[in-house]
């Protein structure tokens, strides 16, 4: 912990807002977290990923004024108190209906920017005794925009939002914003789901979700989550799903597929419990309690996974963005984004602030795979 930190539990965060390293067990193969690897999506030199708590300077919580974009408010604060960061507080002044192909009205919209900036200035006032380095900015587009610019332009490292903003909750499950920012903001991001933000300012972590495939990509989470862990006096809780094997069968499995398929059951589930009983040992001793957790066959891998979420009432989810597979052509692998859209608990999705990048060329790759594997394709 950095020495400037101070304590701000639940009670405090109420009363201001009353309005890793490399595994060395093997890996897992293809029955873990994420999807079966796929060749030529890796980037070289990938795994060296891991994000360190130290690594998480500057966090920034987005706000648009409503309840329930204020919700996060308490959520960024305390990341950003666990971590030793700073924290933003940034808000959106966006056209009405999103359109700017009208000037807005002068006189309105000096009136919106007075309320806004009064009411940025109001949270941040009520943050100081607790964060005296708090700061807020006011800017003014198109929200998903002007936020991945403002990040992009002042390193941002951890961005903060909530599901649903000023329009409210909605049968999605994600909002517009919220959507883009998933797939275009640089660096982590903590989802705070709108029934968790409807909550107010009755914040704590008490039990921390880390799920675990093998990879140093998922291990790199941990740093994270135990620092959190440690400033919450949180359990934390390391996970494998054992996946279903995919076994080849034309009509009902046979004697022995059911035999071989029960096998390799056995087998991953006893691979993942000594896997899993070596990293509890590591971090046994850095101070927040540590329980491990393999979860057998059953539904698929996502859902087994966030109704795990669900029954073990977990605070916070602690995951790196991409875990074995290395699918860096994408904003986050396949779990990650099931985690993000479907578990009723904020996440703390973790990625590199390069990660944009690093998807432009994963994505170049891949269609550079996709044309010399094509019919037809003549490789020189």
């Amino acid at each position: 912990m950095m020495g400037a930190a101070r304590p701000m539990g639940p009670l405090a965060l109420r009363g201001a807002f009353m309005s890793g390293p490399p595994s060395d067990n093997g890996n897992l193969g293809g029955h873990s977290l994420v999807d079966p690897p796929r060749q030529g999506h890796a980037l070289e030199g990938g795994e060296d990923l891991a994000i360190q708590p130290t690594a998480i300077r500057e966090v920034m919580a987005c706000i648009d004024g409503s309840p329930l974009g204020c919700g996060v408010i308490p959520h960024a604060a305390l990341i950003a108190r666990a971590l030793g960061a700073r924290l933003t507080l940034l808000r959106v002044l966006e056209a009405e209906q999103g359109d700017w192909s009208v000037a807005p009205d002068p006189v309105e919209w000096g009136i919106l920017q007075r309320e806004a900036r009064a009411h940025l200035d109001e949270m941040t006032a009520r943050l100081a005794p607790l964060d005296p380095g708090v700061r807020s900015e006011l800017i003014q587009g198109r929200a998903a925009e002007q936020i991945c610019h403002w990040a992009e332009q002042h390193h941002v490292d951890l961005t903060v939002l909530c599901s649903h903003g000023a329009s409210g909750h909605s049968e999605w499950d994600l909002a517009s914003t919220a959507r883009k920012l998933i797939d275009h903001t640089p660096g982590s991001l903590l989802l705070v789901p709108a029934d968790v933000a409807d909550h107010g300012n009755d914040v704590a972590y008490r039990r921390i979700l880390v799920p675990l495939d093998g990879s140093p990509r998922a291990e790199s989470a941990i740093p994270i989550a135990m620092r959190i862990a440690a400033d919450q006096d949180a359990e934390v809780l390391f996970v494998h799903v054992v996946s279903m094997p995919e076994i080849i069968q034309i009509g009902p499995l046979d004697a022995e597929g059911a035999e071989l398929e029960r096998r390799v059951i056995e087998h991953n589930e006893r691979i993942a419990g000594t896997y899993l009983d070596r990293i509890r040992g590591r971090v046994s001793q850095s101070g927040p309690r540590v329980r491990a957790l393999v979860v057998g066959n059953g539904s698929s891998v996502r859902t087994r996974l966030t109704r795990l979420i669900r029954d073990e009432q977990v605070d916070l989810v602690v995951l790196s963005a991409h875990g074995y597979t290395g699918r860096l052509d994408v904003p986050c692998g396949s779990v990650a984004a099931h985690v993000l859209t479907h578990a009723r608990t904020p996440c703390l999705m973790l990625r590199g602030r390069d990660h944009r990048r690093m998807r432009r060329a994963g994505e170049s790759a891949v269609r550079s795979l996709k044309r010399h594997s094509a019919p037809g394709a003549v490789s020189s």
